[in-house]
């Protein structure tokens, strides 16, 4: 069974890689446009980092944690979203194409719709974002004085690369739901988009309840948060012990599961519009 699965991933990764590829040649053939688009992407995003510097102009700490501290969260979550952005950010379109009944032309094809879905206008501008997130970061990580150990550096590729994980989860698990209800992609970006806003910020800011929400209902928290925390040598507010900041590979594994049965559910559930 497992090995019957096999061939239809990597036709999938495939079949990923070449309507991407189609994509880049497009935005590439228009190149001056691409590099102020993707300008206006780092500008755009680069904002949300002005306002937490604002904040600073006023205050030594925000909810007891530091400029270069903050930074550290901020450059993790937004690299981490930014990378699931730049590969799945094109899901939240899934809903206008369940409408408008455009979705059936892809399910015609040989290719798993999912693949189509996620590559569909690959979006290169949204580099943008991920490098205005690794700025920051890096600016974390050279001002912070932390006492580095193995385990510490190697947290850090582990927390951007299961955060995407997460995110990307959260992208597919949001179209899914969009095969039910046809106009959600506001709600999906609540947590995509808002979920990352909220990981920008120290968990100390936050009621206990939503901090324990983004943990055990909505593993949000395991994108930046706990490693993030276990690096600064902090604890964390709903008092979970320090190995728990080791599991977000595994978390990021456990709601791919549910998002991939989720997608297959909704995709079994679409009803064409016949048009």
């Amino acid at each position: 069974m497992v090995f019957a699965e096999r061939p239809g991933l990597v036709e999938g990764l495939r079949a990923y890689g070449l309507i991407v590829m189609m994509w880049l040649r497009s935005t590439m053939a228009y190149r001056a446009s691409f590099a102020m688009t993707a300008f206006g992407n780092f500008a755009a995003t680069a904002f949300d980092f002005v306002t937490i510097l604002l904040m600073f102009s006023h205050v030594d700490a925000l909810g007891g944690y530091t400029l270069p501290e903050v930074a550290l969260l901020y450059g993790a979550s937004g690299t981490a979203f930014g990378l699931a952005d730049l590969l799945l950010g094109s899901m939240d379109r899934l809903g206008r194409r369940v409408r408008d009944g455009t979705l059936d032309t892809l399910l015609v094809r040989p290719v798993p719709v999912l693949a189509q879905v996620a590559a569909d206008r690959f979006a290169l501008r949204r580099v943008g974002r991920i490098l205005q997130g690794l700025m920051v970061l890096g600016y974390a990580l050279v001002t912070l004085d932390i006492e580095w150990t193995p385990l510490k550096a190697a947290m850090i590729p582990m927390m951007l690369l299961s955060g995407t994980a997460i995110f990307a989860a959260v992208f597919v698990t949001g179209a899914a739901f969009q095969f039910l209800a046809q106009d959600a992609a506001e709600v999906q970006s609540s947590f995509t988009y808002g979920g990352n806003t909220l990981l920008q910020y120290p968990p100390t800011i936050f009621a206990k309840d939503l901090v324990r929400g983004v943990t055990f209902v909505v593993p949000l928290a395991f994108v930046n948060w706990l490693p993030a925390l276990y690096v600064l040598g902090r604890e964390y507010p709903v008092g979970l012990p320090d190995w728990v900041a080791f599991l977000p590979p595994v978390v990021a594994g456990l709601c791919l599961l549910p998002a991939g049965a989720a997608w297959r559910m909704g995709l079994r559930a679409y009803r064409s519009t016949g048009s």
